[in-house]
């Protein structure tokens, strides 16, 4: 799917559902710019308030391209940022904290991601922004909170810290091994940003009900130890080895052309794993009479006969095979073969951002995996400048005069 292109243009009459809705993020990096970003994608109207000049710290990342502006903005920006309007405004100015304060009332979520403290030292925090917009949401999202007492209430927080303080790195590789960090990307960040999504849109149809504002809270540790559920749940019902105890078949296996992933965790299962790779014996073997067999069996005995069956199969064809009979696997896939998937194609799971400075290839970005059958998809619009929209959404959402944003500017006030 191309920046600007459609998808489910039949949906376009119904509108959408968050139309109307303002959003005002002082938001850095991923955690809360993913969250604003899928607001923004089901129709809100995102202002991003960036620090004058540099903008976010997620600009700075790198893999980067530059704007048309000549500034660099890296992959974490890129693909964070889509529909929204660049705000810059140096929030330590007095002039500036005060400039966001007469904004407040005008935008239903007021949203953040720093430190938890930070925006309430700032003289930002929800109560200074209840007290002159008292029906608006405030977002806050940060690694322990603020709501509640933390012992590391004044610590950062980025994806990898709060994956490893969930138990999840410990669980997958034991107490002697060094950590494998960011093993599945951010999830520390886009799960506490769906959280933070799942958060805005209850107290909006709280504030329905009751015509009252609320602060949500979010912090990613406990995202993520809700993510990662089963590392407390099986330590509490007794499984005290983590990954290394487990009783089922959840391995990669190779064919002629790579790995596929299949998982076996029940005995019709295991029956049918028999049946597709031709080693029924296996049913009548003491060795394999209970889950824990499975496993001890796995590399001198399963691996092998499996990994014989997919010898002459593409990873793709043993994957079709399992599922045909029943068991539920699937191929290992490179980026490359990410990117040219048909489901992906069928799911506009990939936008593509053209570049904007000579290099022909777009910059992908990950689609909106939440499908709405009345809902379109798109048009996208690009990651915005640096204060792109500054003085558009002054004079819009304040009412301010050319004159007015002008000072402002010689100030040092915007940018």
């Amino acid at each position: 799917m191309r920046l600007g292109d459609v998808a489910n243009a039949d949906a376009t009459p119904f509108g959408k559902p968050l139309a109307g809705v303002r959003v005002l993020a002082v938001e850095q990096m991923q955690a809360l710019p993913y969250a604003t970003q899928m607001l923004a994608r089901f129709g809100a109207d995102v202002v991003k308030v960036e620090q004058p000049g540099s903008g976010e710290s997620g600009r700075g990342s790198t893999p980067a391209m530059v704007q048309p502006d000549g500034r660099s903005a890296g992959a974490t920006f890129l693909r964070n940022n889509l529909d929204k309007r660049s705000l810059a405004v140096d929030i330590k100015h007095p002039e500036g904290k005060a400039l966001l304060l007469a904004l407040a009332p005008h935008f239903d979520v007021f949203a953040e991601n720093f430190k938890s403290g930070a925006m309430e030292r700032m003289g930002l925090g929800y109560p200074a922004v209840a007290a002159v917009a008292p029906r608006s949401i405030y977002l806050s999202v940060s690694g322990f909170g603020n709501l509640a007492p933390s012992p590391y209430a004044g610590w950062g927080a980025y994806a990898p810290i709060v994956e490893a303080m969930s138990g999840i790195y410990d669980y997958k590789t034991g107490p002697d091994e060094p950590p494998v960090t960011a093993p599945v990307g951010a999830l520390g960040d886009i799960s506490s940003a769906l959280f933070g999504v799942i958060g805005v849109l209850t107290a909006l149809l709280h504030r329905n009900l009751t015509g009252e504002g609320q602060y949500v809270d979010v912090a990613m540790f406990d995202s993520m130890v809700a993510m990662t559920d089963l590392v407390t749940n099986f330590w509490s019902m007794g499984h005290h080895d983590g990954a290394r105890g487990n009783r089922l078949i959840m391995h990669g296996f190779r064919a002629s052309d790579g790995w596929f992933v299949l998982q076996v965790g029940r005995e019709h299962q295991f029956a049918r794993l028999t049946e597709v790779i031709g080693t029924p014996e296996w049913l009548t073997d003491d060795r394999f009479a209970t889950r824990a067999g499975w496993v001890e069996h796995l590399d001198d005995v399963v691996r092998p006969a499996i990994e014989r069956w997919a010898a002459d199969k593409t990873k793709l064809e043993a994957a079709a095979a399992l599922n045909d009979a029943g068991l539920v696997a699937g191929p290992s896939f490179a980026a490359p073969e990410v990117i040219a998937d048909p489901h992906v194609a069928a799911r506009n799971m990939l936008v593509e951002v053209p570049r904007t400075d000579g290099i022909p290839d777009p910059v992908l970005v990950p689609g909106n995996p939440v499908k709405l059958s009345r809902v379109a998809e798109g048009p996208e619009t690009a990651p915005p400048m640096v204060g792109e929209h500054t003085d558009a959404v002054l004079a819009e959402v304040l009412g301010l005069s050319d004159a007015e944003i002008a000072g402002l500017h010689d100030r040092g006030v915007v940018g």
